[in-house]
């Protein structure tokens, strides 16, 4: 394990039967409190985004907005925010998925992206992937290419790499730490 993962993984606090009985949820709040703990997060991933060729990055609502808008001003790059249906205003495209029960909607200012731009996804986490597998679907159909995706945590046991395998269409998938 690298200094930086045994930095990072210090500073995520595991919180029994949250949000329901028999889930471990993994709290980045204490990460966030510690100027030296997110400084390095917000380096890593910076760093990722450069390395991909990235010229923005999009942030997925809400806790993408969060890691994704300091990389984006680390790495010299603009953000743009992927948001729930409805929150954005003006003119948005929209990419619906499913969810375990039902389905759900994001929504981008399509003007925000270009031909011209590689975009590189940040999230704190990659559980199932569906917002992930939709940010991608969203960007491309906004004319954009996609540069990757980076988060701090990947949750392999929920499968989400497989299913973004052929969304990625080769573009890398980066964690930085994996449960």
């Amino acid at each position: 394990m690298t200094g930086i993962e045994e930095l990072l993984l210090s500073r995520i606090r595991d919180v029994q039967d949250y949000p329901e009985p028999g889930v471990v949820f993994k709290d980045i709040t204490p990460l966030l409190a510690d100027p030296a703990a997110f400084t390095a997060l917000t380096d890593a991933l910076a760093e990722i985004s450069v390395r991909s060729g990235a010229t923005k990055i999009v942030g997925l609502e809400a806790r993408g907005f969060i890691l994704g808008a300091p990389v984006a001003v680390r790495a010299g790059l603009g953000f743009i925010p992927v948001r729930k249906a409805g929150k954005l205003p003006g003119a948005t495209l929209g990419q619906t998925y499913d969810l375990e029960y039902g389905s759900a909607e994001i929504e981008v200012h399509a003007e925000d992206l270009s031909a011209d731009d590689r975009v590189m996804v940040v999230d704190d986490v990659l559980a199932t992937g569906g917002t992930a597998e939709a940010s991608l679907q969203l960007i491309r159909r906004a004319g954009a290419r996609v540069a990757g995706v980076a988060v701090l945590m990947e949750l392999g046991f929920l499968g989400g790499r497989a299913r973004l395998e052929s969304a990625l269409d080769g573009a890398p998938l980066e964690a930085l730490l994996k449960v």
